[in-house]
């Protein structure tokens, strides 16, 4: 398996893990019992879980790009090094900006966003 692949593999372990702070918060907040409900009627959310749920919806959102660039790379049989090393960014970047979004480090959060956008577009420029 190629870089980007791997990379990929890597991202979508990220994306589970960030999926899973919501969902396991809401179990701490709310109790598994409320949580395995229809869920109507919850207490606010504290701060940290609408947090949690900005980054979930974040992720899903870049996923939505990188997955394809990557697949459309590799049924393209374009791999190289600036592709790797784009995928490579996008995974390391987002990782950063999962942390930063969760610790409320202002700035810092749209940077790192930038920076994962600068590695979907190495892989995408390879395309064209």
């Amino acid at each position: 398996m190629n870089v980007e692949l791997t990379m990929l593999v890597y991202s979508v372990i990220l994306t589970f893990l960030i999926i899973s702070v919501p969902a396991i918060g809401g179990i701490l907040q709310n109790g598994l019992a409320t949580q395995a409900a229809a869920r109507d009627g919850l207490p606010e959310a504290t701060v940290f879980m609408k947090r949690a749920r900005r980054l979930q919806d974040n992720m899903i959102e870049n996923m939505v790009l990188f997955v394809p660039l990557v697949l459309a790379a590799q049924v393209a049989g374009v791999s190289n090094a600036e592709t790797a090393m784009g995928a490579q960014i996008f995974v390391a970047a987002r990782l950063l900006h999962a942390l930063i979004y969760l610790a409320g480090i202002p700035w810092l959060r749209p940077l790192a966003w930038g920076v994962s956008v600068v590695g979907m577009g190495m892989i995408g420029s390879a395309l064209l």
